[in-house]
């Protein structure tokens, strides 16, 4: 039986796990997961691109568990009142091939980047970090914020967003947090002065210019979550050329991430290497980092592992019949023509097969 979790039960778990421990557990399973990278099957995402958007599918497998997500972005949805992004996954035994999970995306896309993103930061901001700029106040704001100020101590986060009620939204649903200062400002430049951590979260499928050379500090880590595909970018590449840039996995990223703007032979260090002790994340307390976020399958294949543990740890979701069990595994035909497959769904099927049997 295949374990189903949608909508109403990713929300459930956040209400009884809390959204701030969900974080740090996903966090938890992406680090675990990045530790035994040679064990993955790694491959970009296979992505088809449309006018207005893109949609993405993200396999990866290390042997015993297989996993996939369907994801798209299309930031124009919102003038429709859709979602920018929604999202998809199953989790699969290798060896049998059977679906083990099949999940929700959208909510647990959300967490999964904002857990990426600290953990991210652990490595590479300064230890002493404790203000952050957030360019960008859409759907992942809430998350990215909540991710910084419980697991890396930010308490003062400066907003700037060019949709005024965006802004507002964000700071109304952060005015519970305890112990963070929120600070809405005009201007981008007025946001990310004298800030620790810069991140950028926008939405456009443009070559966009979000922070420019003569915003950037020494110290700063830059956290550019938005330049994701193909033509859509956040960062100046002057930006780019100043940093240390650290990516998830750097054939995808040449192609999606911040960093197409710059050649091939751009110096860039794959975050597998500092987890596990190859290379420093920063190395000296006035280098510029910056992390080219574009989302990698590996990161969905933890999130996928984690919600299949804690969904049976507190029974939530249920088993589905999404792969046939016929008595014969050879007679896939005669279970198609038994009328008692139905009877789960309508038990008047049942009763009127056994009224034509008797």
């Amino acid at each position: 039986m295949t374990r189903y979790i949608d909508v109403n039960d990713v929300s459930r778990l956040v209400r009884e796990v809390g959204l701030p421990r969900m974080i740090a557990s996903m966090a938890s399973y992406i680090e675990q997961d990045y530790r035994r990278w040679n064990t993955f099957e790694k491959t970009a995402r296979l992505a088809s691109h449309s006018k207005y958007g893109v949609i993405e599918l993200m396999p990866t497998s290390d042997a015993r568990l297989y996993s996939f997500k369907y994801v798209n972005g299309h930031p124009k949805n919102t003038q429709a009142d859709l979602l920018t992004v929604m999202a998809f996954g199953v989790l699969a035994d290798v060896d049998t091939g059977y679906p083990l999970l099949l999940s929700e995306m959208t909510l647990t896309t959300a967490i999964r980047t904002a857990a990426t993103s600290a953990l991210f930061a652990r490595f590479l901001a300064r230890p002493d970090s404790r203000s952050m700029a957030l360019i960008g106040n859409g759907a992942q704001s809430e998350f990215q914020a909540i991710a910084f100020h419980h697991l890396l101590g930010i308490n003062e986060i400066r907003l700037f967003d060019v949709d005024e009620n965006a802004r507002d939204k964000l700071v109304c649903n952060l005015a519970h947090l305890r112990g963070l200062r929120v600070i809405p400002c005009s201007s981008i430049a007025e946001a990310v002065r004298g800030a620790d951590i810069v991140t950028t979260v926008t939405a456009d499928k443009t070559n966009a210019t979000i922070l420019t050379p003569e915003m950037i500090e020494d110290g700063m880590h830059i956290n550019a979550v938005g330049g994701d595909c193909p033509g859509k970018t956040e960062l100046h590449a002057d930006v780019l050329r100043r940093a240390r840039v650290i990516v998830e996995y750097e054939p995808q990223t040449r192609i999606e991430g911040d960093i197409q703007q710059l050649p091939a032979e751009f110096p860039v260090v794959e975050f597998q290497r500092i987890v596990s002790g190859q290379e420093k994340g920063r190395e000296s307390s006035s280098q510029v980092t910056v992390f080219d976020s574009v989302g990698f399958a590996l990161e969905d294949f933890s999130a996928l592992r984690y919600l299949h543990t804690i969904s049976r740890e507190r029974d939530i979701g249920f088993e589905l019949d999404l792969i046939p069990d016929p008595h014969d595994p050879k007679d896939l035909y005669g279970l198609a023509m038994d009328a008692r497959l139905g009877a789960r769904l309508n038990p008047a099927i049942l009763a009127q097969a056994d009224a034509v049997r008797h």
